[in-house]
């Protein structure tokens, strides 16, 4: 397992952090929707289908080597044939930025469930945003499930508990041992170590932070400097229960509720091969319960549909005891409110926005990506570090560009740094011009970029404008900060 060297910044500027935000989520505009990833979810009225068990059995005799020939970044991808873009003179080069990370996923992990994907008649994964976490998500419900002996919503108040506080575990085979054995066990996953806080979340978390390179594309380094993160002692919350009675019939049912379509969906392929992965390996080591895992598939679209609520009704209507997503923080919030009034468990891989942090989900929502007062403390930090004495911040204008743009604004202020602007734009805007030529007279020595698809586009606007990334300092975050972002700027996007 190849470990990565870590930094660790300490919870006195997160503490900061405590401002509205909709994270990776935190979605959505209406910028034009991203390929869908090409998913083969099996029916609901049946267990996984007997390939993904197969395709898992296949996917151990990965190598590491094998591992080490596909892409290692776990930052957004693109669809986007980087073989029709113009020749790229690196004009994104030196870019850094931040992406939820785990410490310890290795090459080995990556390939095998690259492997997996393939082998069920998928595309080979770009990155693998997410994919830690969705595969963790599912573990972890399973784990509960085991330790509550039902399926119902009582497995709800387990989850917490089965992430800390036990006998220490890395896979589900070793920890359903540790409950046979009626002992409690603490999983360390893919994506983490977990610990959740009494409200279901994380609190700590670890972000990559990548960087480009001469070709437009994140470095092989940046993906091994990782830096952790700790949420201040005063963000700890009591643990607490659901009153949701909702029976279970003895059969884990997982739903999945992740962008196949809409400004997220370069999410998608990850999330739904760790997620498939995680529920392969579940069955191959003899279920849940004693049963298999059942699994059926559902896309969330984005905030300008109304996709995840429509799926959201079929999933309830088919009797699922969890559902994973959404990716987006915003799209949470519109289903949140029906997924947990029927007593159904809600698992973001993905969800980042302090929103949800006291949400009132009667213990029922859970996620294992930290909230965005984490990321935004590290962006700023960062920024510190590298001796800027001035930034000018540019967001997307909603709940997550104008929450991280928050935190970044207070932690560099409280550490001396000059916020020279804030500036929230419109991610559907026809161009980016004004906003650029705000940045250009401000003259700041550093830039934040808060944004998803449209980046490509503010940063060719600035390169144009003699402010790109080889002039000044640019950072940018989880929604940005990847080789989609290199191969949509070499393409003109």
């Amino acid at each position: 397992m190849q470990k990565t060297s870590a930094r660790r910044f300490g919870a006195l500027l997160v503490g900061l952090a405590l401002v509205g935000a909709a994270a990776c989520g935190g979605d959505d505009s209406s910028a034009p929707a991203t390929e869908a990833p090409s998913t083969e979810a099996p029916s609901t009225e049946a267990p996984v289908e007997d390939n993904g068990v197969k395709c898992y059995e296949e996917a151990q005799s990965a190598t590491a080597t094998a591992s080490t020939e596909a892409p290692s970044t776990e930052a957004p991808s693109s669809e986007a044939p980087s073989t029709e873009a113009p020749a790229s003179n690196g004009e994104l080069e030196g870019m850094k930025g931040t992406t939820p990370k785990g410490a310890d996923v290795s090459e080995e992990w990556l390939a095998k469930v690259s492997a997996f994907w393939e082998c069920k008649g998928n595309a080979a994964l770009e990155d693998f945003n997410y994919a830690g976490e969705a595969y963790d998500a599912a573990v972890v419900i399973a784990l509960a499930v085991e330790t509550a002996g039902t399926d119902g919503s009582a497995h709800a108040d387990e989850i917490v508990g089965v992430t800390k506080d036990g006998t220490k575990c890395t896979t589900f085979a070793d920890c359903m041992a540790i409950i046979a054995e009626g002992g409690d066990p603490d999983y360390d996953g893919i994506s983490g170590p977990h610990e959740f806080n009494g409200n279901g979340e994380p609190l700590q978390g670890s972000y990559a932070m990548l960087e480009f390179g001469a070709d437009n594309r994140i470095t092989e380094e940046s993906n091994n400097n990782l830096i952790d993160a700790s949420a201040p002692e005063s963000a700890i919350v009591e643990l607490g229960t659901t009153s949701a009675t909702r029976e279970g019939d003895g059969q884990l049912k997982i739903g999945s509720l992740l962008p196949e379509t809409g400004n997220l969906a370069f999410l998608g392929a990850p999330e739904y091969a760790g997620l498939e992965y995680a529920i392969a390996e579940i069955n191959s080591n003899g279920g849940v319960l004693g049963n298999p895992v059942l699994y059926t598939q559902g896309d969330s679209g984005d905030t300008s549909t109304d996709i995840a609520s429509t799926t959201a009704d079929r999933l309830i209507s088919e009797d699922v005891d969890a559902i994973v997503g959404a990716a987006s923080s915003g799209v949470t919030l519109t289903v949140i409110d029906k997924i947990t009034a029927a007593g159904i468990t809600m698992f973001s891989p993905a969800n980042t926005s302090p929103a949800l942090s006291d949400y009132a989900d009667d213990n029922l929502y859970f996620r294992n990506a930290p909230a965005d007062g984490l990321q935004g403390a590290v962006v700023a930090n960062q920024i510190v570090e590298d001796g800027a004495a001035s930034v000018y911040i540019l967001n997307l204008d909603d709940a997550y560009g104008n929450g991280i743009a928050a935190v970044v604004k207070n932690v560099l202020e409280a550490a001396g740094v000059e916020v020279k602007g804030v500036k929230a734009y419109d991610p559907a805007a026809a161009s980016f011009d004004a906003e650029v030529a705000e940045v250009v007279a401000a003259d700041p020595d550093a830039v934040v970029l808060v944004s998803f698809d449209e980046g490509s586009r503010i940063l060719r606007t600035a390169v144009e404008n003699g402010i790109g990334p080889k002039v000044k300092m640019w950072y940018g975050t989880d929604g940005n900060m990847g080789n989609a972002l290199g191969e949509n700027f070499d393409a003109g996007k």
